[in-house]
């Protein structure tokens, strides 16, 4: 284990996302527009990152990153009763360093331990091979390609 911990997004962290989101190297991979300011990334935080399930992935008391159970029929994906969607993402920087793995992990875990949770779903952008890696690390199995993706 890496000693990261997830924990929920705070305000005080809108300089730290700005920094690591900014880059046009993460979030259009993962299907976001990089983030224009660090009033953007507050805006984030009080909005997206307010999902119950929504945390910020911590390395030495920064955010590096965010994994998210989406357990609501108005997330990306509905996939039905006690589904879920994984979400995940790690800054540039930190990646290949196992974080997203580690911290799917724990939320895998808490999904079907504490949530009720009987199927998790999740989905990558053609093209994005280390998200898929995760999710092959993860024991996830193919299931189908979706055009909208």
């Amino acid at each position: 284990m890496s000693g990261i911990k997830l924990r929920h997004w705070r305000q005080s962290d809108a300089k730290c996302l700005y920094h690591f989101a900014k880059n046009p190297n993460v979030g259009p991979i993962a299907g976001w527009p990089p983030h224009e300011s660090e009033e953007y990334s507050l805006n984030i935080i009080k909005t997206v990152f307010t999902r119950e399930e929504c945390y910020a992935i911590v390395k030495d008391n920064v955010p590096i990153g965010c994994a998210e159970l989406l357990i609501h029929p108005n997330c990306n994906h509905w996939w039905g009763e006690e589904s879920a969607e994984l979400g995940y993402w790690v800054a540039e920087e930190h990646q290949g360093q196992g974080y997203a793995t580690e911290a799917c992990e724990i939320l895998i875990k808490r999904a079907f331990d504490d949530l009720n949770i009987k199927q998790i779903f999740a989905t990558f952008k053609k093209g994005n091979l280390a998200s898929k890696r995760v999710l092959e690390k993860l024991g996830f199995e193919y299931y189908t390609e979706l055009n909208n993706i």
